[in-house]
């Protein structure tokens, strides 16, 4: 868990963090999100102490960061950046191990954990181990500058715009590996971002930040249903709120009876990409599958139901 109380950073007078109070359960993902200059890359950078507070605190796992060297802390928390950040003359074996050999682990157990990660990530360590940063592909170095970031088991990993410089394909299948890991883990997540898009969807919680203040702090649904205020409401869209609750649920819950016509969709896809589908396809209905097996059908009725909030 990481606790933030009434934390504030003063540059030359001027608050770039400005009494931001907030926790982040153990196992969650928070989503920073906010315009350039909002203090959500500050506020991140505190929780390791890359930047230090002007005042107020920050606790994890109840244990003030202040009361634990600067370096050493970093070396409990996971830090991955935009662009990756690997080192470009290591190979993708020794770059995931950094921060293991400066904690002293043994040669076998850094072999073993790096090949592990790897796997995780879906690269064949026989394949990838001995690669160069240049000749990775920029969602493989993604993958690896995370798993540099993982490495040594933290319990707290901060991300920031860590997939900002992919394109949306990659992005998204980044943003999937994310979800899959972090359930995986159990690992808690503080995720910098500028776009509300991705907290919704990667964030069990958002923060929404202007000026240095936390304007709303709550579950995505929240925030889309009721916006505190006009600035959070302009993050948010007020064309695309509707569509933004569809990607918060999953066919699987609009699942009914019955069969209809053309391509199934998966019953984890989310309401959003099934009514996309119907819409493009100028289908009322579309079949769901689970596991490769037929189980019923999604109608564009009920995604229009779940968009408006109808009871």
């Amino acid at each position: 868990m990481i606790e933030i109380e009434n934390l504030t950073k003063l540059y030359d007078g001027r608050a770039v963090v400005d009494d931001v109070t907030l926790t982040v359960p153990a196992g969650e993902i928070a989503a920073i999100v906010g315009t350039s200059g909002s203090g959500k890359t500050t506020l991140l950078r505190m929780i390791n102490r890359l930047v230090e507070p002007s005042s107020g605190s920050i606790r994890i796992d109840g244990r003030d960061n202040r009361d634990v060297p600067a370096h050493e802390l970093r070396r409990h928390i996971g830090y991955a950046i935009q662009g990756h950040g690997l080192f470009p003359h290591q190979d993708v074996a020794r770059n995931i191990a950094t921060v293991p050999r400066l904690l002293g682990w043994d040669k076998r157990m850094i072999s073993e954990r790096v090949d592990e990660l790897l796997a995780l990530f879906q690269l064949d360590p026989a394949e990838y181990r001995k690669r160069m940063p240049h000749e990775l592909s920029g969602g493989q170095k993604q993958r690896v500058g995370v798993a540099r970031a993982l490495a040594a088991g933290p319990s707290v990993l901060l991300m920031d715009e860590p997939f900002g410089a992919l394109d949306p394909i990659i992005r998204h299948k980044a943003q999937e590996d994310l979800l899959d890991i972090q359930r995986r883990l159990g690992t808690t997540i503080v995720l910098v971002t500028h776009d509300m898009d991705e907290a919704v969807r990667l964030g069990n919680r958002i923060a929404v930040m202007s000026e240095g203040r936390v304007r709303q702090y709550a579950r995505p649904e929240e925030i889309i249903a009721a916006p505190a205020d006009d600035f959070v409401l302009a993050m948010l869209g007020t064309g695309d709120r509707a569509f933004r609750l569809l990607s918060l649920r999953t066919v699987a819950e609009a699942l009914e009876a019955g069969e209809a016509e053309g391509t199934p969709i998966v019953d984890t896809a989310s309401l959003r990409e099934a009514y996309a589908e119907m819409l493009w396809s100028r289908r009322a209905a579309l079949p769901v599958s689970r596991a490769g097996a037929l189980v019923g059908r999604v109608t564009r009725a009920a995604c229009e139901k779940a968009a408006t909030r109808q009871p």
